[in-house]
């Protein structure tokens, strides 16, 4: 149900279309002055684009400490499930998240189709590069670690 308000535009504006010989030109300008367009997100997308870079420059700095500990003491780098390396791990899929939907929205995106498509690459892409590198961890501890060949899927599942 429209509000009292809206009803009342509306039934004005049949009014006067209905009172003058409008153009197609004027009819549409009519119509435009009474849509309600919202701006898009552009601070959400920039605080997304931030939280990711941040959150990834940490994820990155703890591998790299595991993989020291690793070198220098054989420490296990697994279970890789620890709280900072997930607390950080999730901020990058958070982040990611927000800007790529607040980027659809920038180009004209509906925000629940840019909010479900963003949520969804970001999660179906971050549990697939999580998969792979645990099982790149496990190649390191055991000793048969190869070069990475990214062109070749089969080895990421």
């Amino acid at each position: 149900m429209l509000p009292v308000s809206a009803l009342a535009v509306l039934s004005e504006t049949a009014a006067v279309i209905s009172d003058t010989a409008l153009e197609d030109d004027e009819f549409r300008d009519i119509l435009l002055e009474m849509a309600v367009f919202d701006p898009p997100p552009y601070f959400l997308t920039g605080v997304g684009l931030a939280m990711a870079v941040l959150c990834g420059l940490t994820f990155a700095r703890l591998i790299q400490d595991r993989l020291e500990g690793w070198k220098q003491d054989r420490h296990s780098m697994l279970p890789l499930a620890a709280g900072p390396t997930v607390m950080s791990y999730t901020g990058i899929l958070i982040g990611v998240s927000l800007f790529i939907g607040g980027a659809l929205q920038v180009f004209g995106f509906a925000a629940g189709a840019a909010w479900s498509v963003s949520s969804l690459l970001s999660l179906l892409t971050g549990g697939a590069l999580w998969v792979q590198l645990q099982r790149l961890m496990v190649q390191v501890e055991s000793g048969t670690f190869q070069a990475v060949d990214f062109d070749n899927f089969d080895q990421f599942f």
